[in-house]
């Protein structure tokens, strides 16, 4: 004979919903698709799913991201539980908000066409359904809260980069801009990040260092 326990008491959906940010013409983006599901049919909205009874949260998480972008150990970071008792009209659910990082040339245009995502710059993000705004603002107030004690922007850049496209990412993350000076004299103090001798010459006819992040090194701050 089965058991069943809490048979008493009421039960609630589960679900991930996953912020996932990137960076591209100087500016952090989102990004967004519509639903496809009734209710809200047609609101823009974070991307998310329900977790499966054998799943962990994470590994809930880590499934929606990588149906959605294709990639494999990107940055994840859980935010919060958001379970206000009305937050979805269709039903009770209580969603585990997570934020990610990607590089957007990492990402396969055809796979953001495939699910109709776009990515959407932060500062003109659209209405978006039941609390998912409220998702966005506490993620992103994690990442400034951690900018510069983590290495979270290197997630947002390509493997070489220079300090100008450094400086442009810890910029968009915190909404402002930095002296140029101080931040580079930051920069050299951080182990973790080291010149890699190439010069990249896209944006000038006298280049700028390519520089690249150690992984290995355990001190970092900006």
């Amino acid at each position: 004979m089965t058991q069943t326990y809490y048979s008493e008491y009421n039960q609630f959906f589960v679900s991930v919903d996953c912020i996932i940010f990137g960076f591209e013409n100087g500016k952090l983006h989102i990004l967004l698709g519509k639903r496809k599901l009734t209710p809200g049919r047609g609101l823009w909205s974070l991307y998310g799913g329900f977790v499966n009874p054998a799943e962990s949260l994470n590994a809930a998480a880590a499934r929606v991201l990588y149906d959605l972008t294709g990639l494999n150990g990107i940055y994840m970071r859980q935010v919060g539980a958001y379970g206000e008792p009305k937050r979805d009209p269709g039903s009770r659910v209580i969603s585990v908000a997570y934020c990610a990082l990607i590089n957007v040339a990492d990402y396969d245009e055809n796979l953001r066409r495939q699910y109709d995502l776009r990515w959407v710059e932060i500062d003109q993000l659209p209405t978006l359904y039941s609390d998912h705004e409220t998702m966005v603002k506490d993620s992103h107030e994690m990442l400034q809260k951690h900018i510069f004690t983590e290495p979270l922007c290197f997630s947002l850049l390509p493997e070489m980069f220079t300090l100008t496209q450094l400086q442009k990412v810890v910029e968009s993350i915190l909404g402002k801009e930095l002296d140029k000076r101080n931040f580079r004299k930051r920069i050299k103090q951080c182990p973790a990040i080291v010149g890699t001798g190439i010069i990249d010459k896209s944006s000038s006819r006298r280049g700028a260092l390519l520089y690249s992040y150690d992984s290995s090194c355990t001190d970092f701050h900006l």
